[in-house]
């Protein structure tokens, strides 16, 4: 090892136990190392990125190990050298399909290798005679039939030796391990074979197996290799799907049947864990039968140890057998109905979780497939099988009525002697259970509630605690189900199994075992399934290990012998006698009810670790510290590592696993024929049947002991066959695919013995024949030697010396070179076949890869490669030399056709060339019209460009001419409008202002009228009179009331109905009148707006004039000579409105929507006084019939008088009851509220004595006629008399007097004023004004 080198170090910590490193230095005692970085995160790093370097020492030799030698070299501690990386090349050429090939072969190397395979999807790996299989944990392209076939056409080829040996194989596959399997069994020998898949729980064994099965009916099939077909026809249809439907097992090949009996085993025989969806929790060995043809003729299942504490309990995360899933979320509505599943009664929880047996751990789906899709695939297989409908139906029945029975519960009661004892808490449970299972009810319940002993012939019987019901309902349903399952089993043997033992030959069998297992809590079932890969381990290693040595011992052949793991000391803990720990548990559990899991680990511990102090046992298999000790805790270090025991799980109790005799008597009495047909497979398979039991009645076997002895019968079945071995890894833990965790894998193959199979596959001769074999399959090597040189048969010949003068012989023909040319100069036929071929490599070889055994020859694997080279090279020319005479007579016949079609072609092909010519002149002539029109439209479009070019350019031209004659033209047109505008605004205020002072004059004479009619009081007094008369009839309407009521509550009631037909008309009346007042409102705004619109014109007209005069000014004669003579004088337009602008329209329809609202309430009005006039009347008629009630008639009618007056209704609320007071006070508030109603009318009193003002329309007196009239002057006469009222008047009076007399004045000086500056504005002396005048004359203007 020189600095530079690339080697693995090993790492004791970290994920990854072999880093790839490189040498830095190298001293004598040690060498320095680094990391070679791949990922700055990985441990190869220091953290900074930075390579981590570290020394390694020298280990010493020693001298006294003979399998050492000087040759191999310096070792260092946990440094191994790296092989080179393979190229693309030779990875494409398969170069590393067999780890056999690798330069350097050690433990990094294969995990190397393994890892870079797993990583590309190539899963599986050659170690010699192994094949190492990878789970990849997702689908893979690998197992389509067109791979099947071609893996299925090179075994046929090779086994008939076709075909060029030096070919390339196909790659590693399970396909080539169940190929050569089937090829052996099929050799002259007959021998059976054996595939033994094992691997940890996860790695694929199940899969595995089912590939292996697949293979290997297909070729048993009359339609494969086995009927003689010479493998010429094709393979037939693997493919058996869910869908298809087979009525009974006429229809069914045995291939298929074989293949449909999986779904029902993995129904009832696999479960979720927490490392695999479908484990197998028991192990099979499916062994194939076939005839002397090579065709089978069915099958044969036997199982070991299923796993029946799982039904009692399974962890979170787990669940318990598939079966139980399937019929609960697959059943249809009528099984639903038929098992009594009632999901009313679940309380809103999943079937599967509502049931104990099933909602332990969850209830989980699976990932790979539904529980729905399950039974249906279960259902198909049963009817595949051949069972009837009935017959699945009591299955299911079964299976029901084991999930009923985990429903029993049990509630405590005291027995008559002070003890607690169990009873049923649900008698439907049972019965639902009892009903399903096919037992009877009462003896159900006993056997639930009562356990049954006999001691001296006496039964004794003792009811059980509740917790003790609930372990023997436990019991039951475990019972139940192994009979169950091995009744299955059974009957899937009946539907497989051959008719005639005489009819098979020889077999292939496959065993898929459960795998390793090491739990933080391991019981029984863990340490017999660990006890059966103990055994199937010493099986491998005698296979590859032992009887490799000695063969080579009892052939004499030299041999540098290995180091090997060697188990036995294991198996002989776990099974040996006397102090095996299953024969101590025997022993325990043959104490009865004295012996305990307590007692049997103290024994343990007392047979292992004698001496004080000790927790080591001489043989360092078993194990215990103190601490384990105490807790009944013990260790057992296996082939894959060591696992820690509790012996308080039961250990006794599953190792009995005996029947009850309450559940003896419930299977055997008063039961269903199908219970009964169970129970007795359970019996047989638990009774002991050896020859020491014999002599006395039938004793139950123990479940270790039937363990051992169907897994001894395994291992010598296995010795009697060829077996081939499949190793399965599990990459991760996580079951997730495209990662690995290489300390696992390490473990895996590390414990597995790979590494030591792959060193002897390599070291050893792994190719053997015996000596007339040899002889005769390689004497064809040599035709040139003749017979008295080299016999050609074996008949009275030593076949060892002939072997031995046959291998020399090759050696010397071997190291000449090759001549194919007679003495002659002639070349045979045969030669020159043989030298047109591609020539085998020279047969140059040591002899010493070829030794001589005693009654074998033993080859390594590259003589042997050339030897079968050559041999084929040979065969390949003979069979080229037959082949091309009968190639010259096809070939004789296959010319003399084709000079026919020869001749025939000629003449069409001419005839073709005559066709063509004159289509080339076709086309010469079409391409000259072609070029006459591409010219024609090139000149054509340059024509087009100009002319549109030149009328662009003319348009923009006359446009930019006509657009400035346009643009003077409109200047000029806005000037004149300009002027003509301003004109025409003078002459329209000159108008408007004379307009005004007409106007005032009228309105001064109006106003003059006014206030002589307001000083006219002597309507006022009349009114008053009135008023008076009035009043008095009210007083002897008072007076009359006290004496008329008969007909009162009648009219009062005529007179209500009126009433709220008047409170309606008032409310409708209220809301025309706000309507009323809104639209006023708008009207007045518009106006306004519109009055000062219209100010806002004249100012700019006014100042557009003095515009237009200013400029007419400045200009010159010549100017307004021009302008005189080319336009005529235009009135004044209206000036220019900037901004938003007010229509008459708008207010036009405004002023209709006020005339229409005054009219709705003019009409409304109208209606409220009819209402009221017929009040009046009604009054007036009970008045004349003397019912009326004065007092309430003068309120109503001074009411009515002042609504009538105001146009509102009085308010009568606090005016006095007239037969509470007197009368003279009641009439003194009836006024006051007449009055302060009256207040708010402009033309009336305001009830103080004082004037308010006068109305200046009087539509609404006038409307109402005299009487209103009077009334209003009947109060004025009462308020007159008030002199204040009087004094204020007349000073209000004077006052607005002087006010109007000065406004009159006002108004007249402004009138002069401004006209007389529009006297002079016309005159055209308006320039000459000062700024202060113009100003003035424009705020009067404004005004």
């Amino acid at each position: 090892m020189e600095a530079g080198t690339r080697v693995w170090s090993y790492e004791s910590s970290g994920e990854d136990p072999w880093i790839l490193s490189e040498i830095i230095s190298r001293s004598d005692n040690s060498i320095k190392l680094k990391h070679i970085v791949t990922d700055a995160s990985s441990s190869s790093s220091d953290g900074s990125g930075a390579p981590k370097t570290f020394d390694r020492p020298l280990i010493k030799p020693d001298n006294n190990d003979p399998s050492q030698s000087a040759s191999e070299g310096a070792k260092y501690e946990g440094v191994e050298l790296a092989n080179a990386q393979l190229s693309e090349a030779d990875i494409a050429e398969g170069m590393d399909n067999d780890m056999i090939s690798l330069p350097h072969l050690h433990e990094p190397a294969i995990l190397h290798a393994v890892s870079e395979r797993y990583f590309r999807g190539e899963i599986y790996t050659w170690t010699g005679p192994v094949l190492i299989a990878v789970n990849p944990f997702q689908r893979l392209p690998l197992y389509t039939r067109d791979i099947l076939e071609s893996y299925r056409q090179e075994g046929f080829i090779r086994s008939q030796n076709l075909g060029d040996s030096n070919a390339k194989p196909l790659g590693p596959h399970v396909y080539s391990v169940a190929d050569r399997s089937y090829r052996q069994m099929m050799a002259e020998e007959r021998k059976s074979q054996s595939i033994l898949i094992s691997g940890e729980s996860g790695a694929g064994k199940t899969e595995t197996t089912k590939i292996v099965m697949l293979y290997l009916t297909t070729l048993g099939t009359p339609d494969g290799e086995g009927g003689g077909g010479g493998g010429g026809g094709s393979s037939p249809n693997v493919e058996v799907g869910v869908e298809e439907v087979h009525d009974s097992t006429e229809k069914l090949s045995i291939m298929e049947r074989v293949l449909q009996s999986n779904p029902i085993l993995e129904a009832f025989g696999n479960a979720k864990t927490l490392r695999n969806d479908n484990s197998s929790r028991f192990g099979k060995f499916i062994e194939l039968g076939f005839n002397r043809a090579g065709i089978l003729q069915g099958a044969k299942v036997q199982t070991y140890l299923l796993e029946k504490v799982r039904i009692g309990f399974h962890a979170s995360g787990e669940r318990n057998y598939h079966i139980f899933y399937q019929l609960l979320r697959g059943a249809t509505e009528e099984q639903h109905h038929r098992y009594c599943f009632h999901d009313g009664l679940t309380g809103g929880l999943e079937l599967a979780n509502y049931f104990h047996l099933t909602g332990q751990g969850g209830a989980p789906t699976l990932r790979e497939f539904t529980d729905e899709e399950g039974l249906k695939y279960t259902l198909k297989s049963m009817r595949s099988m051949g069972w009837g409908e009935e017959k699945i139906d009591k299955v299911l029945s079964i299976v029901a009525g084991i999930l009923h029975l985990g429903q029993v519960k049990f509630d405590s009661k005291m027995s008559e002697g002070g003890q607690e004892i169990a009873q049923i808490a649900d008698e439907k449970t049972v019965a639902d259970a009892a009903m399903l299972l096919g037992v009877d009810v009462e003896k159900l319940t006993t056997a639930l509630t009562v356990r049954i002993m006999v001691t001296r012939g006496d039964e004794i019987r003792i009811d059980l605690a509740p917790d003790k019901a609930c372990d023997a309902r436990d019991a039951l349903a475990k019972t139940v189900y192994g009979a169950l399952f091995l009744w299955v089993v059974r009957e899937v043997n009946n539907c497989i199994m051959w008719e005639n033992e005489k009819d098979i030959r020889s077999s292939a069998g496959v065993l898929d075992i459960f795998g390793f297992e090491s739990f933080a809590v391991n019981s029984f079932e863990q340490l017999c399934i660990n006890f059966t890969n103990e055994a199937l381990q010493q099986q491998f290693n005698k296979f590859i290990f032992k009887l490799e040595q000695e063969e080579y011992e009892r052939e004499n052949i030299s041999w540098a012998f290995i180091s090997f793991p060697d188990n036995q000391d294991c198996l002989d803990t776990i099974q040996s006698r006397p102090q095996g720990i299953l024969t101590l548990l025997d022993d325990e559990c043959k104490l009865g009810q004295r012996g305990s899991d307590k007692n049997w680990a103290m024994r343990l511990n007392q047979a292992y670790l004698p001496e004080k102090n000790q927790v080591v046992s001489d043989n360092t298999r078993y194990s215990a510290t103190k601490m384990q000790q105490a807790k009944g805790i013990f260790c057992v270090r296996h082939f894959a590592g060591n696992v820690a025991y509790t012996a308080e799980t039961n250990f006794l109790e599953k190792n009995r696993d005996e029947i009850p005799l309450t559940a003896k008597s419930l299977f055997e009495e008063d039961s269903s024929d199908l219970i009964k047909e169970i129970y007795d497979v359970q019996v047989s398979a638990s009774e002991d049947t050896s020859a020491s039991a014999k002599s006395g009645p039938a004793k139950s076997k123990t479940v270790s002991q039937q363990f051992k002895a169907q897994l001894t019968s395994l291992i010598e079945m296995i010795e009697t066959t060829d077996p081939h071995y499949i190793r399965c890894l599990k990459p991760n833990d996580a079951a997730k695919p495209k990662l690995m965790t290489r300390k696992r894998l390490t473990e895996q193959l590390r414990y597995g013995g790979v590494l030591e199979a792959v060193r002897v596959a390599r070291m050893g001769y792994p190719v053997r024949m015996d000596h007339t074999g040899f002889f005769k399959r390689y004497r064809m090597l040599l035709p040139s030697i003749g017979e008295d040189k080299l016999a050609w048969s074996t008949e009275d010949q030593d076949p060892q010396q002939l072997s031995v003068k046959l291998l020399d012989t090759l050696l010397e023909e071997g190291a000449k070179p090759t001549n194919y040319v007679n003495e002659d100069g002639s070349i045979t036929r045969a030669n020159q076949i043989r030298m047109s071929q591609r020539q085998p490599d020279p047969l140059i070889f040591p002899k010493e890869d070829v030794q001589l055994g005693k009654t074998k020859i033993f080859m390594r694997k590259g003589p042997h490669d050339k030897l079968e080279s050559h041999r084929v090279f040979h065969q390949n020319a003979s069979i080229t030399l037959i082949q091309s005479w009968m190639r010259m007579m096809q070939q004789n016949r296959r010319y003399l056709v084709m000079e026919d079609a020869a001749l025939t072609l000629e003449r069409w092909y001419r005839g073709c060339l005559g066709r063509a010519r004159w289509w080339r002149l076709r086309e010469a002539q079409a391409s000259q019209l072609l070029t006459n029109n591409l010219r024609m439209q090139i000149v054509r479009r340059k024509y087009n460009k100009a002319r549109a070019g030149t009328i662009r350019l003319q348009a923009q031209y006359r446009g930019r001419n006509i657009r400035k004659v346009n643009g003077a033209t409109k200047i000029q047109s806005y000037y004149r409008m300009h002027v003509q505008s301003k004109a025409f605004r003078k002459l329209k205020s000159a108008i408007i202002a004379l307009q005004c002072c007409v106007r005032r004059g009228k309105a001064k004479g109006v106003f003059e009228q006014l206030k002589r009619e307001a000083k006219d009081m002597g309507k006022v007094k009349q009114h008053n009179e009135k008023l008076k008369a009035e009043m008095a009839s009210l007083k002897a309407m008072l007076q009359a009331q006290a004496s008329n009521s008969a007909d009162k509550e009648k009219s009062e009631k005529a007179i209500k109905e009126k009433q709220a037909e008047i409170d309606r008309l008032e409310g409708r009346i209220a809301q025309l009148e706000a309507a009323l007042a809104k639209e006023k409102e708008n009207v007045k705004k518009l106006e306004n707006d519109l009055a000062s619109q219209k100010e806002g014109n004249k100012r700019l007209t006014a100042d557009l004039q003095f515009q237009k005069e200013k400029v007419n000014s400045t200009q010159t004669p010549m100017h307004r000579k021009q302008s005189s003579g080319t336009s005529k004088a235009e009135p004044l337009a209206e000036a220019m409105v900037i901004g938003a602008t007010m229509s008459s329209e708008d207010l036009a329809h405004h002023h209709a929507e006020v005339a229409r609202l005054e009219e709705e309430l003019d009409a409304e009005r109208k209606m409220t006084h009819a209402m009221r006039t017929q009040i009046k009347n009604l009054r007036a008629s009970m008045a004349d019939k003397g019912v009326v009630d004065v007092t309430a008639s003068s309120t109503d009618y001074m009411s009515d008088a002042v609504s009538e007056i105001s146009g509102s209704e009085m308010d009568t609320s606090d005016i006095p009851d007239p037969s509470e007071v007197d009368q003279a006070r009641y009439v003194h508030f009836l006024l006051r509220r007449c009055l302060n109603e009256c207040s708010s009318v402009p033309f009336l009193f305001d009830g103080r004595g004082g004037f308010v003002q006068y109305p200046l329309q009087s539509s609404t007196l006038l409307h109402n006629g005299n009487g209103i009239l009077n009334k209003i002057l009947t109060i004025c006469t009462c308020l007159l008399q008030c002199y204040l009222f009087r004094l204020v008047v007349l000073l209000v009076l004077g006052l607005f007097l002087i006010v109007i007399a000065m406004f009159v004045v006002l108004r007249w000086h402004h009138s002069v004023n401004y006209a007389r500056m529009r006297l002079l504005a016309l005159d055209g002396s308006f320039d000459e004004m000062s700024g202060a005048t113009r100003m003035l004359f424009t705020g009067f203007a404004t005004v």
